[in-house]
Order: structure tokens, then C-alpha cells, then sequence
């Protein structure tokens, strides 16, 4: 019994200190290391039509009037997704003109319990920025994410560019915004 008590508590802490797949805690947000690497998605966003988690109708257009969109790819149920949600409300608002913060809820579907948390996570983080719920095309792009939050940045033709970073770092996509917008 004992041996089952201590791999539960074993199994639960490297969960949590590995973050939601990734190699980053719940304390990441300014101390992590993110990954820079190649894009784990399609390198085009498909023809999409979803919701945001506030209800609004959304399609791929929303990539069509910036020179650059950041990407952030986050679960409802990731520490370091959450801690870093302040940060990336700071982000969204600091953004140069030709440029955006969009975010994916990659455990939120129609009418699920995940929508609402995702609405309460957002709302105390003050992070204004949209937030989709994925319809079964964007499920499909993400299906090769194997850890959250993982970020990525699309031009206004909806084409992947640059370097994916998986891990919170927000000065990382800060400076692959400011290398991306220099192109």
C-alpha cells in the first residue's frame, strides 16, 4: 500500500514539474528557457471558422490584417499556461500596430467546462487578448503540439513563420516578434 501511495505522489510531482509536457514548472513564466525549434504544426493555418471563448464568431481571417500574429497554443489544465496568462495580457496591449496575441484553447471545445475556466483564467489575468476554441481544422494543425503552452507566429497570408518557442518565455516570443517584423 505504501509503494502505491509513494508512486502516486512520485508520478504526481513530475507532472507538475515538468509542466503540461514540457520541461517547464508552474514557476516558468519568467526563469524558463524556452525551446526555439522547428514550427510542430502545418506550416499554413487551415480555413477555419470557430468561437472565441467569449462566443464570437472567428475565422482564419483574423490573420489578414497584421503583419505578424503571435500564436500562444495553451490548455486550460497547464500551470505554466496560466502563470504566464498576466504577461501575455501585458503583451497583447504593448503590441506594435502591425501586430497581434491570439490564443488557442487546445482542451476547450463547444459547450465545454474548459470554456468557462478558460473565460475565468483570461478575465483575472486581465488577459483581453482573443482566445479561440478550436473547431476540428484547427484540432487537426495542433494535433503534432506535444506540449503546452507552445507559441508560434503566423504572417498575414496565415503562414507559419519563424521558430516555434514550447515553454512560457514571453521575452522569447518578444524577440521573435521583433526579429519576424524586421523581414
Amino acid at each position: 500500500m505504501m509503494k502505491k501511495i509513494f508512486a502516486i505522489i512520485f508520478l504526481g510531482t513530475a507532472i507538475l514539474i515538468s509542466g503540461c509536457g514540457g520541461e517547464n514548472s508552474s514557476e516558468v513564466h519568467e526563469h524558463s528557457h524556452a525551446v526555439a525549434q522547428a514550427s510542430p504544426v502545418a506550416k499554413n493555418i487551415p480555413n477555419f471558422t470557430a468561437k472565441t471563448i467569449n462566443g464570437a464568431d472567428v475565422t482564419n481571417e483574423i490573420f489578414a490584417s497584421k503583419k505578424i500574429t503571435i500564436v500562444n497554443i495553451w490548455g486550460t489544465f497547464c500551470p505554466p499556461c496560466i502563470a504566464e496568462m498576466p504577461e501575455l495580457g501585458k503583451l497583447a496591449r504593448s503590441l506594435p500596430a502591425d501586430a497581434q496575441l491570439i490564443g488557442i484553447v487546445c482542451d476547450a471545445s463547444e459547450k465545454s467546462a474548459q470554456i468557462q475556466r478558460a473565460v475565468q483564467i483570461t478575465k483575472e489575468a486581465r488577459a483581453d487578448f482573443v482566445n479561440i476554441i478550436p473547431d476540428a481544422a484547427l484540432t487537426k494543425f495542433m494535433e503534432n503540439v506535444e506540449a503546452v503552452p507552445t507559441t508560434i507566429f503566423v504572417n498575414n497570408k496565415g503562414e507559419v513563420v519563424g521558430n516555434a518557442i514550447v515553454g512560457a518565455n514571453v521575452e522569447a516570443y518578444k524577440n521573435e516578434l521583433e526579429k519576424l517584423l524586421k523581414d
